[in-house]
């Protein structure tokens, strides 16, 4: 018996990263899925490998009517929604504050943000008359403390967090819990891309960022899609039940704060500064 056996999701972004491992997730799971995304040979592959527990269609999630059309379709082809898991997303407009254009803010909050927004408006509707439902976001790292992002796509994510604690707090009543997840460095397609990587360098690189990844976690690994997709499946689930309004942190301990060998060695060389000997063991 599946974790979500007889659940009905829409996964944006879902043709590949953590999308495509959260979509192969839910479909073991038991869940029928219709992948939403911009990249047809990819979604129309992973679709066609899950079988019938699966469908794609193109969705921009920058466009309304297309996430609209979505929920819709989701709606018509299976009778419900049970989750819907905001997801896809890219790291938009970069460079310091003085060369952010506006055109390039508009369109980064229109995919990080207003889309979020357009996804939690039309599943609304439909979970409020079923009376349950469970709404769940991409947010990042980068939207709880600074340094991780570049400046929009961090001010996007941080919205994307109250604007999951906002909405929660209305739709609780109705049944329809909303959270977001909020991932540290995970080895995916999108992340070598905000690196500056061309995209004929992003297949090879992915294993790359695995090893180059692990030093910023305390845990001492890169994050994995699979990590991510396992907190949706958990927030998408009944096991989370009382769960909502929150914003869980998926990465590592990047956010516990600064790591243990790090710390010690700073303690050790305030130390040193002030000509006080250092302690056994550098405490």
């Amino acid at each position: 018996m599946g974790r979500l056996d007889g659940k009905v999701a829409i996964i944006t972004g879902g043709a590949s990263g953590i999308g495509e491992g959260t979509v192969r997730l839910f479909t073991a799971e038991g869940a029928r899925v219709l992948i939403a995304d911009v990249q047809d040979d990819a979604g129309r592959r992973v679709a066609a490998e899950l079988g019938e527990r699966a469908a794609y269609v193109h969705v921009d999630v920058r466009d309304e009517s297309q996430v609209s059309a979505a929920i819709a379709a989701a709606v018509e082809r299976w009778g419900r929604l049970d989750c819907l898991f905001n997801n896809a997303g890219a790291a938009g407009v970069a460079g310091g504050i003085e060369a952010i254009s506006s055109a390039g803010f508009d369109d980064t909050i229109a995919l990080l943000l207003r889309a979020v927004l357009f996804g939690m408006k039309h599943a609304a509707p439909v979970m409020r008359r079923q009376g349950s439902g469970s709404i769940v976001s991409t947010a990042s790292v980068a939207g709880v403390i600074g340094g991780w992002g570049p400046h929009v796509y961090s001010a996007a994510k941080a919205a994307v967090i109250q604007l999951t604690r906002s909405v929660a707090l209305e739709l609780g009543p109705d049944g329809v819990r909303v959270n977001c997840i909020c991932p540290g460095g995970i080895a995916t397609p999108i992340f070598a891309t905000s690196l500056g990587l061309p995209p004929e360098a992003i297949g090879p690189s992915v294993n790359l960022m695995k090893g180059a990844l692990a030093y910023m976690h305390p845990i001492g690994r890169s994050g994995l899609p699979e990590d991510i997709a396992q907190a949706a499946l958990w927030l998408a689930s009944d096991e989370s039940s009382f769960v909502t309004g929150q914003a869980i942190a998926v990465d590592g301990g990047l956010t516990a704060g600064r790591p243990w060998a790090e710390s010690r060695a700073m303690r050790d060389r305030l130390r040193e500064l002030l000509g006080a000997p250092p302690r056994p063991g550098g405490e």
